[in-house]
């Protein structure tokens, strides 16, 4: 919801200040009075191609800036977030409870008289299309221009779809297609194979068979090193270890020596610490002999070992053949011989996917059939959903026209089904006629389901049907989208009141009890989103809950005594009171006479939903 709008020197206008009503706003004024830069102003901040003939005469720049009051779990929320330019603060210490879930959003554009504009996004520089963006979830102006947007098929959708309240339909073909798009490129992948991935399959082949050949081990490298090693200081190992036993038990070394060793002088110190019968330390140095002599068995346990060691001369070099495998597997495919490992495992579910086999090309059709029925299946139901729509929006739309002063109008609302039949859900992409470069076809489906949406506007009775956009005049345009814009007020979301609709140029060709009607429709919509309407007819501004005059005038006589020629100034002023009931009656009769007065005052009491 816009809460506040500022401008300055923006063509006529050198500063106004605009807080529209929550509910129903009517900007009023003569003509050329300046009203379209207040439009201006706004699709500056929405992003807008910025112009420099709209800088003010002798101003450096113009500016404009809406302040924004929305759910802060909303999408204009996250966009604003996604691009940096908006910070959470912590939770307030005594929150006023109309402020809780919200979150105010400033959107400001800067045009300078000569360079380039610049959108800010809550006090941060962003691109103007992330200000378009964030825009486009709060503002909808419906002027002759913007009706043009829903001419395209993809925004026709994007309505009727919001009409059809069909969210979870669409989520569910959205997964099915994204599945069916996913085989539809493996497939792909494997039939159209061109030289460079045939050879990239040789290529993993023959890897492949290379380190299956050689047939690693995790960490078999380090172990035949550490081996080698051994091996080729075998001699030096022989007799590190025989002097090492010989000092600690020499009958491990030679079983007739009777010299004493480590071991054995150990034993005999316990045995003389036992015959000890005093009381005292001696117990306890011989239990700590003890372990210390449990340790040294163990070691002398583990060197004897070592003693039958054999050089293995003969097999160094069939060691060393190993390791020179190995190391022409890690120096293609490591740095070690895990990495070896894991790269032969990615590469075979590679060449599955690479390999053109007519096995494996059966196999993916099969896949890409299943989830093509799939896909078929939500889409069909998404299609029904949208066609009962289609008619209940459409009938809507046509009765609300009536209301609007366009009798005889009507919109009818097309959903044709891609090459399916009446009769079956079966498609006409047998023939081949679209088929893929796979060789399989996802005809009639796109992403977004097996719809051609269409909107065709009948202006008056008589006219022939014709697409929406090319068929009418602004006003009528105007006074369409209206229709559209009520008849699916209930079904927008819960958030539905942070969207500002603007109509521009919808009263033109209305007058009487049609323009009455008219205003009624706008504040039938102003109770479920905010509505700012630019208007020349009092009938429709009477509806209005704040009404805001603009109007022009002359700057004051200071200019001439400067020397300077006087300039035309816009002014926008709210009028409530007695000054709205002279405006309104000088919107009906040009006029402030008593007779035009009465009728503004009872124009606007009779003016109530």
């Amino acid at each position: 919801m816009l809460e506040e709008l500022e401008v300055r020197n923006l063509g006529p206008i050198r500063s106004a200040l605009l807080s529209p009503n929550k509910a129903m706003t009517a900007i009023t004024g003569e003509t050329g009075a300046g009203k379209s830069m207040l439009l201006s102003a706004i699709r500056l901040i929405s992003g807008a191609t910025a112009s420099v003939a709209r800088v003010s005469a002798g101003a450096d720049s113009a500016w404009a800036q809406g302040i924004f009051d929305v759910d802060e779990n909303g999408e204009a929320t996250r966009l604003a977030q996604d691009a940096g330019a908006l910070d959470i603060d912590g939770e307030k210490s005594d929150p006023d409870p109309d402020e809780i879930g919200r979150q105010e959003l400033f959107l400001s554009r800067m045009v300078p008289a000569s360079g380039r504009s610049r959108a800010v996004l809550c006090g941060h520089s962003v691109p103007r299309n992330v200000l378009g963006n964030v825009a486009a979830q709060l503002v909808t102006i419906h002027g002759q221009a913007d009706q043009m947007r829903l001419a395209a098929p993809a925004r026709q959708r994007e309505f009727l779809d919001m009409a059809a309240d069909d969210t979870a339909e669409r989520d569910a073909y959205r997964q099915a297609w994204q599945q069916l798009q996913i085989i539809d490129q493996r497939l792909s992948n494997v039939t159209n194979q061109e030289a460079s991935t045939r050879a990239r399959t040789d290529y993993l082949r023959e890897s492949i068979e290379q380190i299956n050949k050689v047939d690693p081990k995790p960490g078999e490298d380090e172990e035949l090193k550490e081996k080698r090693s051994r091996v080729e200081n075998a001699a030096e190992i022989a007799q590190g270890v025989g002097s090492a036993l010989s000092a600690l038990d020499a009958s491990q070394v030679d079983s007739d020596s009777d010299a004493q060793g480590a071991s054995d002088a150990i034993t005999h110190a316990i045995q003389a610490l036992r015959t000890i019968h005093v009381g005292g330390s001696f117990g306890q140095a011989a239990d700590r002999l003890e372990s210390l002599n449990a340790d040294l068995s163990d070691i002398v346990f583990s060197l004897s070992n070592e003693v039958d060691t054999d050089g293995d001369a003969e097999g160094l070099d069939a060691i060393n053949s190993r390791i020179h495998e190995l190391d022409e597997l890690t120096r293609r495919w490591g740095p070690t011989l895990e990495d070896v490992i894991a790269w032969r495992d990615k590469a075979v579910f590679e060449v599955e996917d690479l390999d053109a086999s007519p096995e494996k090309i059966d196999e993916l059709k099969a896949q890409h059939q299943q989830a093509f029925d799939k896909a078929l299946k939500t889409a069909t139901v998404l299609s029904k959903k949208r066609k009962l729509a289609a008619k209940a929006l459409a009938n809507m739309v046509t009765k609300e026209l009536s209301a609007l002063a366009m009798a005889g109008a009507g919109l009818e609302i097309r959903v044709v089904r891609r090459g399916v039949s009446s009769e079956n859900t079966s498609t006409t992409a047998a023939n081949g006629e679209n088929d893929t470069s796979s060789g399989i076809s996802t005809w009639p489906l796109d992403a977004n389901g097996m719809d051609d949406i269409e909107f065709l506007f009948t202006p008056f009775p008589g006219s022939p049907q014709l697409p929406m956009g090319k068929s009418a005049s602004g006003g009528e345009l105007s006074r369409l989208m209206l229709a559209l814009e009520l008849s699916v007020a209930e079904k927008r979301t819960t958030g539905s009141s942070d969207m500002t609709f603007i109509f521009d140029e919808i009263d033109a060709g209305v007058g009487g009890k049609a323009a009455l009607e008219l205003g009624k429709r706008l504040a039938k919509l102003s109770q479920t989103s905010q509505v700012i309407v630019v208007t020349h007819l009092a009938q429709v501004a009477s509806w209005a809950d704040a009404q805001f005059v603009v109007s022009k005038g002359k700057t004051d006589a200071d200019a001439k005594s400067a020397g300077s020629k006087p300039t035309v100034e816009t002014t926008v002023n709210e009028v409530t009171g007695d000054a709205r009931i002279h405006e309104i009656a000088r919107m009906l009769s040009g006029s402030e006479s008593a007779t035009s007065l009465d009728h503004a005052k009872e124009l606007l009491a009779q003016s109530k939903l």
